[in-house]
């Protein structure tokens, strides 16, 4: 390096309030690079024994590859390739000249050379990584927690805000293992809201959103702590009653077919007269997994509806 590039390597991380002159034989066996805009500096896997110091222009950062947006931006002062070049284990991101850059290269012998010989150079060195591991600490919780908005994001469905069938499929089958090994009792109940056709075309869709939201809200205030809820589809809801035998089953499903006729009426769909549900229970000794529940309690369900709506049947052993 040569005199003129004192001022800049002052303004630099690695040399804040340090004696650049007292280091002047070891930074004369580094170089400047010039590196087009575009150009890959380091990509993950590779090896890597040099530190690249910005000297001018923007280097870019991308932790989960290019096709990744998230990304931080290195400018004059700043490192890259400390932390591949210290632990040895290969690149982890890739690095990419935003712009055409001017690069100070410090081989991997004279950056532990510089530690020894300046305790500024070890302590800014220390600091970097410090901030480094910061930083990628800070982008892994974001990442964590958009991965769980999005899973919480495909497991609920957006008109009810309640679990939706790709929830059941992995909620409830659990829970019935876990009763069925516990010789616990347990009832799937199906509840059909009835005439939601005939809101839809006398009202409009937004009235017969509007019943599915109310219907949703009704049971789950209706439900105990325990017990599982989810939109199965159209105008359908589950619920899974675990420790509850078929005569308590019976009483649940009755009691939130009347709170649900009793509900007062959305505002959009005041003109289409009261909600009712027609509603079918299946227990475990009917059936004993989710689909042979579901099944048996949407034949019961069937069965309400022939013998008039609004009511709670239960399922039978056999019934076709």
């Amino acid at each position: 390096m040569s005199d003129p590039d004192l001022p800049l390597l002052s303004q630099a991380r690695l040399f804040h309030n340090t004696a650049l002159e007292d280091l002047l034989p070891l930074l004369g066996q580094c170089w400047r690079m010039e590196v087009a805009r575009g150009v890959r500096l380091l990509e993950p896997g590779n090896n890597n024994d040099r530190l690249y110091m910005v000297l001018s222009g923007e280097l870019r950062v991308y932790p989960g590859g290019e096709e990744i947006l998230d990304h931080a931006s290195l400018l004059p002062g700043d490192c890259a390739g400390e932390m591949s070049l210290i632990d040895g284990s290969g690149v982890s991101a890739l690095v990419i000249a935003a712009q055409d850059c001017q690069l100070m290269v410090i081989p991997h012998d004279v950056l532990w050379e510089l530690v020894e010989r300046s305790h500024g150079v070890a302590r800014n060195l220390l600091s970097i990584l410090a901030g480094r591991v910061r930083s990628n600490n800070l982008a892994l919780v974001q990442h964590n927690i958009r991965s769980l908005e999005f899973e919480q994001a495909s497991s609920v469905d957006a008109l009810t805000n309640l679990h939706n069938r790709r929830w059941m499929n992995e909620a409830f089958p659990r829970m019935i293992e876990r009763c069925l090994r516990d010789g616990s009792p347990l009832c799937l109940l199906l509840a059909d809201v009835d005439e939601l056709g005939r809101i839809n075309q006398g009202c409009g869709y937004l009235a017969g959103d509007a019943v599915l939201r109310s219907v949703a809200a009704t049971l789950q205030e209706g439900l105990r702590p325990q017990d599982l809820l989810a939109r199965l589809g159209g105008e359908k809801f589950v619920v899974l009653l675990p420790q509850t035998s078929t005569e308590q089953g019976l009483a649940v499903a009755e009691r939130l077919r009347v709170a649900v006729a009793a509900a007062p009426l959305p505002e959009e769909s005041a003109a289409a007269g009261g909600i009712t549900l027609s509603c079918g229970i299946a227990p475990l000794s009917v059936a004993e997994e989710l689909d042979s529940l579901l099944e048996a309690a949407n034949r019961a369900v069937r069965r309400a509806k022939h013998n008039g709506r609004n009511r709670v049947e239960l399922a039978v052993t056999g019934e076709i």
